[in-house]
Order: structure tokens, then C-alpha cells, then sequence
């Protein structure tokens, strides 16, 4: 099984990172490292660009509709001809026709704006494209006046959550590259713009200068205010309100708004342009092959040593590992996917610990099938478990000790094949052993016909009194039923219980290489005495006071005063269940 596991989660691991199928969750992953990043702190930027915006409030100042905002316009590109911005994208469509016929001059004034500006500072216009992908045309005068390299598609690659985070110009059929707005700014500036990801920890929140706040500083000769607003700088026009072009982004960039469904499109162009114009550009990604050679790398893993708390410890410090790594990277410019080596891990971790709970789940049942009959199910319990100790020896516990015997073994014995002696004994015992078993006993051997049993080791009871007691009254009742089942002449099955407790050593005891389970002490030597004491006291089971204190049932003993026990002080004894 192993030597077709690990290669199974090799080979998985490099489809993870090969495939990329964990790009979904890599993407999230990323979305949740800018925010981490912004909230330490967003990187600053040397070049960083200013807003004008068309709010609610502009509508309000300039009454015409938008397509008639001609004049408004040549004023606009007039007041940063004195402002000196660095360059200027128009993040509006102008029209597609002229609207002389309507308001005569009106596309003189806009183009004699356009044309003194191109002499200025780069100025970049807007193009957009219909649902059906075909580019929205613009009045061919305006388009000559802003030049060659004047316009840009506000077009940005969105993945497939909605959520923009990379740029890329290979937005036409095919993968054919297009030139965009925010791209062909960079180009006019002279910098040639790559392919990346957006770097969305760069720069602070964006703020922006209302347009007819720009025309009133022009209209009241505050140059001023223009140049501390825009000089130096490069300067986007486009509309802020809170229902129209609005994109989805992983952190939100408007500090007018809150944390909601998208922001404003200019300010995503804005943020491409931070990374396009400072030193750092676009976030690059790792390489997929190295991606790759991380997830397999991560599957050897398996190879750990075993056991729960390494496999924890190792997955924690594998998770937490990574993260902090691809967030390092990430601050410094490096995407690095880390969901599939992770997942890579996690999966050799798991498979090894799968597999070892498998083996160790197949050695408990080789064990019980090896085992089971030559144990009690306590001590099976303890084995499987791995609680017993291997070594001889024992620890010094309170126990109750039962000793049982057939009465007239041998007399009987005499008039009996082995094999229906045998037959007999096995019969007795499979009776008598469950009901031990039933209320926590171990039987530590059995001799002939005899039986010894512990309660209280290896598991431990509440009163091992209570229920070795419990255990020697049901032994005699099922004896009573054997009896009551026994072919018509057969002779009757009598036994004798003996029941004493105190402490014993419980453990292993023998040799190395053969040894029991069982208790020795002076209990054990006491029970014994007691269940050969049965026939003279004329009682089936016989146990001691220190049992007797010790049950619940109490008033149902005879007191039998001191019996002799061999080798020992006279013993304060109790009968239960007249013969």
C-alpha cells in the first residue's frame, strides 16, 4: 500500500502545481495579503497620480449633458496647461460626431484645447468598445487632434471572480495586444509597459480635486492651487459617482467611500499607472515550473517521521511557513502561489497519518484475533491501546480476588473420557468467564477446573467488591441453569467462590519469554483459602469482611465468624447462598 500512496501523492502534488487548479484560491489568498500590506502601511510611491473627478456635483454646475461638455473641456485642458501635470488621460468618451449644427464653435473650442495641450504634456483619450466588441468611434477631428498615440481602451483583464488584479494589453481576439489607456500614458512617459499583476499594497488611498473646482481655480487665475494639485504629476479626468463604471478590486482605493461593490474605473487606472511609473512595476509572477518543484518538493513530506503531534506541528509550521514567505515576496514585487505546495503538504501529511492510523488499526486486530483468547478483554484493552507495560513486573493496586472451583472435580472426573471432561470444563467456562467479563473481571488463568479473576486491574472499577460479589452471584445462577439443562440423571454441577480483598501487585509475571498477567499477595493466597473453605461452611460462596464492609448487599451474608486459613491468622468471613 505505501509503495502505491507515495507515489500517488507525488504525482498529485505535481498536477497541483503544474495545473495551477488552485489559482481560485490563490487569487483570494492574494486579495487578503494586500489588505495585510495596506494595513501595515502602503508602500509609498515617487510618482503618484492626481484625480479629477466628475461627481454629483459637477452635473449639478454644468447643466448641459455630457456629450455637450465641449467648452467645459477646453477650459479644463486650458487650466493644466498652467498647472503643468506630467501627462493628462481623459477617462471619458468623447463624441462620436460633431454637435456644431446643434451649438455652433462648440468643437472648435474642444479641439483648439486639445491641440494647445498636446503642445504641453501628453494627453491620452479614452476609447471603449460595445457588447459586441467593436470599438466605439470618436469625432475623427478630436482624434487628430490628440495624435498619434493618443488614445487607449479603459479595458482591463478582470479573472473569474470579476475582481481585476493583473494588467495585461492581450485583450483583443486572440490574445492580440491592445493598447490601453493607463498603458499608452506609460509609453508617452517613456516607459514601455509590461505584464503583471496590479501592485495593490503600493500607494495610499486616492482622493481628487472636483472638475468645476478645477475650473473655478483656473477661472479665478489661482495658479497656485493648480500647480500644488497637478504639477508634476499625472493627471486623470473621469467620473466618480456611485452607480456608474465602477470595478471590483481586492482592497478599495477611494478614501471617499466605504468598503462596498467596487470603485470608480479611473482609480484602477490610476493604480495601474502607480505601478507602471515607479521603480518597482507590476507584481511578477514565480515561475509555474517552480511552483511545481515546490509541491513536489512539499509531497516528500511523507517521508517525515510518524506519529499525530509531528504530523500537526509539521502542517502548522508548513502553512504558517509559506504564508509568511509568499507575503515577504509579495511585498517585494513576487507573487508566489503557495496553495498548492501547501495543499501538497497537507495531503503527504495526511495520507501519512492515514496510512499509519491503517496499520495501526490492522495491528489491533491482528493483536485481539492473536491474542483475544489467551486474555480478558480488559487486558487485550490495554495491550491494543499500548497502556501495559511489556516489561515483568507489576504496580501495587486495591483488588478484589475471585477464586472458583467444581466441587468433586476429580471423583467426577473419574467416570469421564478426557474428551467429556474437556468438553464439560469448556462448556462451564464459556457460561462462567463472560459473566466475570460482564462486570469488569479479569481472568488472570485457570487451573483444572478452577478459575482466578481479578476485578480492579488492569481496569479500574468504582468497587471492585461490589462487583466481583455481583460477578460470583450470577456465576452461581448460571450454574443453576446449566444444572436445570443437563440431560435427566446427569450429575448436578457444584461450585465453590471464594472473595477476598486488599492490596496485590498486578503486572506481568513469569519470564521473558512466557509470562501472565496476575495478581500476587497475600489477597490472592486468602481468596484461594477461602473457596476451598466453601464445603465445611456449608455455603456456595464465601468471601471475607473486608468484601463484605464493602457491597451493598451486605444483609444478604451469613456471618460465619473466624475461619482457619492455612498458614495464616484466622480470617472474619461471610456466607452467601446456603448448599
Amino acid at each position: 500500500m505505501r509503495r502505491i500512496l507515495f507515489p500517488l501523492i507525488v504525482v498529485c502534488a505535481v498536477m497541483l502545481g503544474a495545473t495551477r487548479v488552485t489559482g481560485p484560491a490563490d487569487l483570494r489568498l492574494l486579495d487578503l495579503q494586500f489588505r495585510l500590506l495596506r494595513e501595515q502601511g502602503p508602500r509609498p510611491v515617487d510618482v503618484d497620480v492626481a484625480i479629477v473627478g466628475i461627481d454629483a456635483g459637477t452635473f449639478r454646475a454644468f447643466p448641459e449633458p455630457l456629450a455637450l461638455w465641449h467648452r467645459h473641456l477646453a477650459r479644463f485642458l486650458e487650466a493644466m496647461v498652467a498647472a503643468q501635470p506630467l501627462a493628462l488621460g481623459l477617462d471619458i468618451v468623447l463624441p462620436e460626431r460633431s454637435y456644431d449644427a446643434v451649438v455652433p464653435g462648440y468643437d472648435g473650442a474642444l479641439l483648439r484645447g486639445l491641440l494647445e495641450a498636446r503642445r504641453n504634456y501628453p494627453v491620452v483619450l479614452a476609447q471603449t468598445v460595445d457588447p459586441s466588441g467593436t470599438a466605439r468611434v470618436i469625432h475623427r477631428p478630436f482624434l487628430a487632434a490628440a495624435g498619434e498615440g493618443g488614445t487607449g481602451y479603459a479595458l482591463l483583464a478582470t479573472d473569474g471572480d470579476g475582481v481585476v488584479r493583473r494588467f495585461d494589453e492581450r485583450l483583443g481576439e486572440g490574445g492580440e495586444r491592445v493598447t490601453t489607456l493607463a498603458g499608452q500614458l506609460a509609453r508617452r512617459l517613456g516607459v514601455t509597459p509590461a505584464t503583471g499583476l496590479i501592485d495593490y499594497s503600493r500607494g495610499g488611498t486616492f482622493t481628487y480635486v472636483p472638475l468645476q473646482q478645477v475650473l473655478d481655480w483656473a477661472g479665478a487665475g489661482d495658479r497656485v492651487a493648480l500647480e500644488n494639485a497637478f504639477r508634476g504629476r499625472p493627471v486623470l479626468l473621469g467620473v466618480v459617482l456611485p452607480y456608474e463604471d465602477r470595478q471590483r478590486l481586492p482592497v478599495q482605493l477611494a478614501s471617499w467611500e466605504d468598503a462596498g461593490a467596487g470603485v470608480p474605473g479611473v482609480l484602477l487606472h490610476a493604480q495601474v499607472l502607480r505601478g507602471l511609473l515607479n521603480d518597482a512595476g507590476l507584481i511578477r509572477q514565480v515561475p509555474v515550473a517552480a511552483v511545481t518543484a515546490m509541491s513536489a518538493a512539499a509531497a516528500l513530506l511523507w517521508l517525515l517521521g510518524s506519529g499525530a503531534a509531528v504530523h500537526a506541528v509539521t502542517g502548522g509550521l508548513l502553512a504558517a511557513g509559506l504564508l509568511l514567505l509568499s507575503t515577504l515576496l509579495l511585498a517585494q514585487g513576487l507573487h508566489l502561489p503557495v496553495i498548492a505546495p501547501l495543499t501538497a503538504g497537507l495531503l503527504a501529511l495526511g495520507g501519512r497519518a492515514a496510512w499509519e492510523a491503517a496499520l495501526k488499526l490492522r495491528e489491533r486486530r491482528r493483536l485481539r484475533g492473536v491474542f483475544s483468547g489467551y486474555v480478558s478483554p480488559g487486558v487485550m484493552q490495554q495491550i491494543v491501546d499500548g497502556k501495559l507495560r511489556a516489561e515483568l513486573g507489576g504496580e501495587r493496586r486495591f483488588v478484589c480476588v475471585l477464586f472458583s472451583d467444581i466441587r468433586g472435580y476429580t471423583a467426577r472426573s473419574e467416570g469421564m473420557s478426557p474428551e467429556e471432561i474437556v468438553g464439560l470444563l469448556n462448556r462451564y467456562f464459556e457460561d462462567v468467564v463472560g459473566l466475570i467479563h460482564a462486570h469488569g473481571g479479569t481472568v488472570t488463568s485457570f487451573m483444572g477446573d478452577g478459575i482466578m479473576a481479578v476485578f480492579g486491574a488492569p481496569n479500574e472499577l468504582d468497587n471492585p467488591c461490589e462487583s466481583a460479589f455481583a460477578a460470583g452471584r450470577d456465576m452461581l445462577a448460571q450454574v443453576a441453569r446449566f444444572n436445570a439443562q443437563a440431560d435427566a440423571g446427569a450429575q448436578p454441577l457444584e461450585i465453590g467462590i471464594g472473595l477476598h480483598a486488599g492490596h496485590a501487585v498486578v503486572g506481568h509475571v513469569g519470564s521473558s519469554t512466557r509470562h501472565d498477567y496476575t495478581a500476587i499477595g497475600d489477597v490472592t493466597n486468602v481468596a484461594s483459602r477461602l473457596e476451598g473453605a466453601t464445603k465445611e461452611a456449608g455455603y456456595r460462596l464465601v468471601c471475607s469482611s473486608e468484601v463484605a464492609s464493602r457491597i451493598a448487599e451486605a444483609g444478604l451474608l451469613a456471618p460465619l465468624g473466624r475461619v482457619s486459613i492455612k498458614g495464616h491468622t484466622p480470617v472474619e468471613a461471610h456466607g452467601y447462598d446456603r448448599a
